[in-house]
């Protein structure tokens, strides 16, 4: 976990994919990090991100109409939903992207626009 935040940390991310012999078998976020690892005791150097990741994946694919995303993500109460082309992982589309798309004066579209606070 700790080189996953770490990862997230250097590249200006919340979210990673995580695969497992190049299939796509989760997701772990900044959230994961901390309610699932530091509050409860866990230590990052020795807690590995298959643990604590969502392994139950609702994804789209790269031709998906952006009204499917928000549908999905509606429906099952996310945030992030991995984008898979052909079953690979090719991206990640966030509530934040589509703020920025349906409705970009919105203060969510703004937020997702800034400059990342690092």
């Amino acid at each position: 976990m700790r080189d996953a935040a770490r990862w997230m940390r250097d590249t200006a991310i919340g979210d990673v994919l995580v695969s497992d012999d190049g299939q796509l078998c989760g997701l772990v976020t900044d959230r994961d990090l901390v309610v699932r690892v530091l509050a409860e005791g866990k230590d990052p150097d020795s807690t590995n991100v298959g643990d604590v990741c969502s392994c139950e994946l609702v994804s789209v694919a790269p031709d998906d109409d952006v009204q499917h995303a928000v549908d999905l993500m509606r429906r099952h109460a996310l945030r992030r939903l991995p984008v898979l082309d052909d079953g690979q992982a090719v991206g990640i589309v966030s509530l934040g992207d589509l703020a920025m798309d349906r409705d970009p004066g919105s203060a969510l579209a703004a937020i997702s626009d800034a400059a990342p606070n690092t």
